[in-house]
């Protein structure tokens, strides 16, 4: 293969959420981009399946679909169940796991196998499922097909921030068997060959959560594309408007906080009001707190919408609000700030890596606090001037940093050097045993609990 050639990517999702969470917009943006780079791309997803460029191939992998709305943690029909993996799936939700992310590479194995020499690289976005071992290891076991993957943030951190908010022992042993899949993903990401991540933050997560060699660890950011998210000056902005993402209601996003934010910036600013991008899970904790602080003529919830309609939501915003406890990047931070509104964000995790310096580029306050981000609320909304030069200095950093072309010949350049050692190295896929059949290899039933 010439240095230059184009490749035949496999790009593999296993919940591709087309406006919200960052795996799908992951998906989307990059697939793109490296397709205007020359490269061949399809997408093989798992429900929800992401939205994608015209030139991309969706390969629709079929689950039980266990958590979709408005029923998750449905029962399904009996003829619904078609094979093993389907019968996985249904075992391990039914004793409180999370099967998505093994039973999709399960199913990603068997869609390979019926085309092994389609594709030059499979390169996986954060499932890190056991299948993943038989994709990559020599044939005749495995289909000998190079893996890379990515890590945006090791899921071990939802762990601990979920566990430490549980209320109860009842809910703390739930959410350890439900995020049992974590063992399965540490396992596989110590045996790939190369992991990308988005931060120097999440690279040292990943190194002390994962137990991965930094040298298999390689940063690649993501980025916007600058001329969707830009700047609209013929929308009037609202004022007392704030904005926030929040594609889930775990503990983690930090909504919660910010929600109480919002109601003591209320007792000096009734005209304050906050739109949040996501739905909340019915009587979970964001909707509780909405209820509890009497927020529902303040808070509106908005789901679904086009890039289109993001980017005029951003420009009627005064604010806008990453609030999380922990980012491994934060793409909404980096959409905002490409929008040129001023952005307010806490310290955790990569945010500050990624957003710059408190004053300058953003307005950073401890995770967590809800008295600081009052406090910083009122002072930008009192402050237009302040805001204004947040705001453009926030482009700028975009603008210089940050884009998906960029993140799209960051991540080729892993896959040639992936390709080349797949090729070169025999004995590093030679050492991966591979799974005689995919139903039935590697379960994580037993050690995940």
């Amino acid at each position: 293969m010439r240095p230059d050639s184009p490749l035949r990517i496999a790009l593999l999702v296993y919940r591709g959420k087309a406006h919200c969470g960052g795996q799908g917009v992951y998906t989307r943006h990059l697939s793109k981009a490296l397709v205007d780079l020359g490269h061949h791309v399809e997408v093989f997803s798992g429900p929800p399946y992401p939205q994608l460029d015209e030139r991309v191939p969706l390969h629709r992998l079929e689950s039980l679909d266990l958590y979709r709305e408005p029923d998750p943690f449905r029962i399904p029909r009996p003829r619904e169940i078609r094979d093993m993996i389907d019968v996985r799936e249904l075992a391990l939700m039914c004793t409180a796991g999370f099967p998505e992310p093994y039973t999709f590479s399960l199913r990603v194995r068997r869609a390979l196998a019926a085309r092994p020499h389609d594709f030059d690289i499979v390169h996986d976005n954060q499932s890190l499922g056991s299948g993943l071992l038989g994709v990559q290891a020599p044939r005749p076991d495995g289909l000998g097909i190079p893996v890379l993957g990515t890590i945006h943030h090791p899921i071990t951190i939802d762990r601990k921030v979920e566990i430490a908010h549980a209320a109860t022992l009842r809910r703390k042993l739930t959410l350890r068997r439900w995020y049992g899949f974590t063992r399965m993903q540490t396992r596989v990401a110590r045996r790939l060959p190369r992991i990308i991540t988005v931060s120097e933050s999440s690279l040292g997560d990943i190194v002390a959560d994962h137990g991965v060699r930094p040298e298999q660890l390689r940063v690649v950011n993501v980025g916007v594309d600058p001329d969707l998210f830009r700047p609209l000056p013929h929308v009037a902005r609202v004022p007392g408007r704030l904005m926030t993402t929040s594609s889930s209601d775990v503990p983690m996003k930090g909504l919660v906080h910010l929600l109480e934010a919002v109601a003591k910036v209320r007792t000096e600013r009734p005209d304050v009001e906050l739109t949040v991008i996501g739905k909340p899970t019915p009587d979970g904790s964001v909707q509780r707190t909405v209820d509890r602080l009497d927020l529902g003529d303040a808070v509106h919830f908005v789901s679904g919408v086009s890039d289109e309609r993001l980017v005029e939501l951003y420009a009627e915003a005064e604010i806008a609000v990453v609030p999380s406890l922990y980012e491994g990047f934060s793409l909404p931070a980096v959409e905002a700030m490409a929008t040129e509104v001023a952005l307010l964000a806490t310290t955790g995790g990569a945010i500050p890596e990624v957003v710059g310096t408190d004053g300058t580029t953003a307005a950073l306050v401890p995770p967590g606090d809800a008295g600081a981000l009052a406090t910083a609320i009122l002072e930008l909304l009192a402050d237009p001037e302040r805001r204004a030069r947040i705001g453009a200095a926030g482009r700028q950093r975009v603008a210089r940093r940050f884009s998906w072309t960029a993140a799209a010949e960051g991540t080729v350049a892993q896959y040639r050097e992936v390709i080349a050692l797949h090729a070169g190295t025999p004995g590093m896929s030679a050492s991966i045993p591979a799974p005689a059949d995919p139903a039935v290899a590697d379960d994580p039933t037993v050690e995940s609990c």
